[in-house]
């Protein structure tokens, strides 16, 4: 994985994390156990620590920056959709930070937040805990019983599953000029789980 040292401080990666090969860590970064960090994700810790903790998940093309002022923390179980922003503030335990939302200095994210896709969350905005978080800027639109927390990480996640199926099943290969007669599909049961209508009737067909 490309890591860089700056300043003498090397990133730190739980070795039962996974952290993709176009992804890249620098400085004061440290990764722990259990996480999943995608092709694309940049983690730079040259003004700052960043912490992530177990179970998480940064997915492609994040980009999490720390500032001078406070260390960058993501808690346990927090889920960083594709395309993010995280810059020098806190993402609560099992958040889930939707696709292209941002946030901003010295926000804290609440424990098991959502905030929605494309959010702007302001510097200095502190959210309560269960709490859907949406708009640009963004507020608070509604709270969550703990019962409606679906996204929770309890290390079971599927991002979960892929961090410890990637260290040993994610092989850097050569394309093949067409498919194989018979070609294997991916051992998942998330897009079985998850499809209905027009879309489940084309994958039944092709299966």
């Amino acid at each position: 994985m490309p890591c860089y040292a700056y300043q003498g401080i090397v990133p730190v990666v739980d070795p039962t994390s996974y952290v993709h090969p176009l992804a890249s860590l620098i400085g004061d970064v440290i990764v722990g156990p259990g996480c999943f960090i995608a092709p694309g994700a940049s983690l730079r810790g040259d003004f700052g620590r960043i912490v992530v903790e177990g179970d998480s998940s940064i997915q492609d093309s994040v980009t999490v920056h720390a500032n001078q002022l406070r260390d960058t923390i993501i808690r346990r179980g927090a889920t960083i959709a594709h395309g993010s922003i995280i810059h020098g503030c806190e993402v609560g335990e099992n958040a889930l930070i939707g696709m292209n939302a941002v946030i901003l200095d010295n926000a804290v994210i609440g424990p098991e937040n959502l905030v929605a896709a494309l959010s702007l969350v302001k510097s200095d905005t502190h959210t309560p805990p269960r709490s859907l978080v949406a708009g640009n800027p963004a507020r608070i639109i509604k709270s969550f019983e703990p019962h409606q927390v679906i996204w929770k990480n309890d290390g079971e996640g599927e991002y979960q599953k892929l961090a410890r199926a990637a260290l040993t099943d994610l092989i850097e290969a050569q394309p093949l000029a067409a498919p194989e007669a018979g070609r294997r599909r991916i051992r998942s049961n998330a897009i079985a789980v998850r499809l209905t209508g027009p879309t489940a009737a084309l994958r039944e067909k092709q299966a």
